[in-house]
């Protein structure tokens, strides 16, 4: 704590702080949280600074009335605190002195202002003029404060004021002094206080001076410094200095303010007053109440509105999931619908081995149904009779289905050709490094080019004559670059068919001529000395040495074919027929559909193609293994819902983080297939018995592909894969549950 001394100027009193200090001192004015200045030049009276309750009690008896002052009226500080003890003697001198002030304050007003009146009277005059003479009280209060030099302070004081002479006196303050502390009701403690000289003029810094007697009082706490906190050597920081928080508070000050009313000799005019009456009075309760219920009042608008919205969202939602529904019924419906149109327009046209098979396939069909009909109604002769006119419509459609099959195989025979002259006039593309594709025509394609667009001419129909003869000759002069026994021909069947059309013969009687020039020119073309860029697109390789290497015999068709013309199936340990066997076979006999298999089996190549892992397995799984797998393991059905509609069935991964393998599938509807696919963790989606019956299904597939010598291998590393996984599994479990122990 840091005292200031006002006798001192600027002198600062430091008391030790190892020793607590009470609250009451042993002298009445150690308590005082004000200090008393006396302004300078003042002539007023100041009263007794030994006591603030004094003071106080004069500001608010209206003698005086105490406002903030501005720093630049500070002045020399006394403080009340920094005294020596005294003797008994001059103790109880001081008491009695301090009894007649607070006597003399507390009588009337009139009575103290004649006695004040009275008292200036009797005072020189050159006080008036000089320094303002103090009171009894201010002596007594010097007294006080100077210690045991009291006697010789009050003699000089005393020749001051009645020899009408202001005398500067000075006085040195002891560096250290000694200040007696009440510490409890009957016991006292000397505290030793150490007087510091500053060597600059301490500032005000606030206060309050009373407005009669012009005395200033020093905030004690804003004219010491501050103790500081001891160096830590770390910079520390906190969210109260790093931030800043603004609070209003209304505070209410005293305002004493003067009401000029009419009199006699003074007329105030009331035209600006207003009459308020009071109303009626809220308690606390009340008005704690009210807002209450105006609350509640709230929170019921706002519910009903949240309720509101709350219901509104979910009839959106609800009229949004019905249009989704009916949307997707709307869907599937055309879906299936088009996908019967499809399907009545392929039998009606039939053109590729699939539409055939659809028409072989529901001739079967109908052909149970009839025999089954004439069975159940007809018997003896009738029934015969029923049986052998079905018969003889079967041989009917059958050779129908002839008819359409040759007309289908050369209008695919055409389009098969033009295939491979287009492929072969392809120029060569690659993609740059930003997305464009390039493309470049090399002196092959140009050639192979050229061929085709003679061809695509030759083979023509219904054209103008002029235009026939020119496109012969364009085609003579081509193939004249390459003179052999080919080439003569096809320049003799020219000349004969522009001898011919010159004579205007009829071009029914053309037709033979003209199929047999598109027929040499075709073998033209797929010279690879005449169309280089042929050479890596035919199925017979020019080289004889390489047709002895994976070439097998078909024992039904006595015919030497590639080893891609055979269909191997897993259970099979022989080469067994060709593709072309087994398609005659089953037209024949059982008449069966691969068509819903084959969708199958490519929408399941085309979505692993879409991982983009190296996926094989896929790849080497035929058709018939795809279709034993379907019937015989998965029952035809939906493993989720049992939907048995093969069309909207698809195959995907069981687990998508390993490849697809019969081991490792389910089949499913594709709305069921892309929810599988999102799905995390398989153990969480699924209950433990529908897990089971899919690792069941898994085995038997296992058992089933083991007997390929391909699939084995890949079903060993699977094995390991398992085994690695429940490996790992086992082993996080086995940690957790350590950790769990050691816990």
């Amino acid at each position: 704590m840091l005292f200031s001394i006002g006798s001192l100027g600027t002198h600062t009193v430091k008391v030790f702080q190892d020793i607590k200090l009470p609250v009451n001192l042993e002298m009445e004015d150690a308590s005082d949280s004000c200090f008393e200045v006396p302004p300078e030049g003042s002539g007023a009276e100041q009263p007794p600074a030994s006591s603030q309750g004094n003071a106080v009690g004069e500001a608010e008896n209206g003698d005086a009335a105490e406002k903030p002052l501005l720093p630049e009226s500070s002045g020399p500080v006394q403080s009340e605190e920094g005294c020596d003890q005294m003797p008994p003697q001059e103790q109880s001198i001081l008491e009695e002195q301090e009894q007649s002030s607070l006597a003399q304050w507390e009588q009337p007003e009139e009575v103290r202002r004649e006695e004040q009146t009275s008292q200036n009277s009797a005072l020189p005059e050159n006080t008036a003029s000089g320094t303002v003479t103090e009171s009894m009280t201010e002596d007594n209060e010097t007294i006080r404060r100077t210690g045991p030099n009291f006697e010789k302070t009050m003699q000089s004081e005393n020749q001051e004021h009645f020899t009408g002479k202001v005398v500067q006196q000075d006085y040195h303050m002891p560096d250290v002094i000694t200040v007696r502390v009440q510490t409890d009701s009957d016991s006292f403690q000397e505290v030793v206080v150490k007087i510091e000289r500053p060597t600059y003029n301490k500032p005000f810094l606030g206060g309050f001076r009373n407005m009669r007697t012009g005395v200033e009082f020093h905030n004690a706490g804003s004219q010491t410094r501050c103790k500081k906190r001891p160096n830590k050597g770390t910079q520390s920081f906190c969210r109260e200095t790093q931030t800043v928080w603004e609070k209003n508070k209304p505070q209410q000050t005293r305002n004493t303010t003067s009401t000029q009313m009419t009199k006699i000799g003074l007329y105030v005019s009331n035209m600006t007053d207003k009459l308020i009456s009071p109303g009626k009075y809220f308690t606390a309760e009340e008005y704690h109440k009210r807002r209450l219920e105006a609350v509640i009042v709230l929170q019921k608008y706002f519910r009903r509105w949240h309720a509101i919205n709350v219901v509104q969202n979910l009839r959106e939602q609800k009229r949004l999931r019905l249009l989704w529904e009916a949307q997707e019924e709307l869907r599937k419906k055309n879906e299936k619908e088009e996908k019967l149109r499809r399907e009545y327009e392929r039998k009606l046209n039939p053109k590729t081995r699939e539409d055939f098979e659809l028409l072989y396939h529901d001739l079967e069909l109908w052909m149970q149904e009839e025999t089954e009909r004439i069975n159940r109604t007809l018997t003896g002769a009738e029934r015969k009779a029923a049986l052998c006119a079905l018969l003889e419509q079967e041989a009917q459609l059958i050779a129908c289905f002839g008819r359409h099959k040759l007309n289908a195989n050369e209008e695919n025979q055409h389009k098969a050709i033009l295939h491979l002259l287009d492929k072969c006039a392809q120029p060569k593309r690659w993609k740059a490094y930003d997305g464009k594709i390039t493309e470049m025509d090399t002196q092959d394609m140009l050639r192979a080019r050229e061929l085709l667009e003679i061809y695509r001419s030759i083979s023509t129909k219904d054209i103008p004559k002029d235009e026939r003869t020119d496109v012969l000759l364009t085609l003579r002069c081509t193939v004249k670059e390459h003179e052999c026994k080919l080439t003569q021909e096809i320049v003799e069947l020219i000349d004969r068919e522009i001898d011919l059309i010159s004579r205007e013969v009829k071009e029914c009687n053309l037709e033979g001529l003209r199929k047999r020039i598109c027929t040499l020119f075709l073998q033209y073309i797929k010279i690879p000395k005449v169309n280089p860029k042929v050479a890596g697109l035919l199925k017979v390789p020019q080289d004889p040495l390489k047709l002895y290497k994976n070439v097998y015999f078909c024992h039904s068709c006595e015919n030497y074919l590639p080893s891609t013309e055979f269909l191997i199936p897993a259970n099979s340990h022989t080469i067994g027929r060709c593709r072309l066997c087994y398609n005659l076979d089953n037209e024949a006999r059982r008449r069966e559909s691969y068509l819903k298999y084959r969708l199958i089996l490519e929408n399941l190549r085309k979505s692993e193609a879409g991982y983009q892992d190296d996926s094989q397995i896929v790849f080497l799984v035929q058709l018939t293994d795809l279709q034993y797998m379907i019937e015989n393991i998965w029952n035809c059905q939906s493993a989720l819902s049992a939907w048995g509609e093969l069309y909207d069935l698809v195959m995907v991964r069981w687990d998508k983080q390993h490849e697809w393998s019969p081991w490792n599938t389910i089949l499913l509807t594709k709305e069921e297939a892309d929810a599988h696919l999102k799905l995390c963790n398989l153990q969480e989606a699924y209950e433990a018995a529908f897990i089971f019956r899919i690792k069941q299904k898994h085995i038997r597939a296992k058992n089933y592909f083991a007997q390929i010598p391909a699939m084995s291998s890949f079903l060993h590393r699977s094995d390991n894969q398992a085994n690695a996984s429940s490996y790992k599994t086992h082993n996080s479990s086995m940690k957790s549950t350590e950790v769990k122990e050691v816990h």
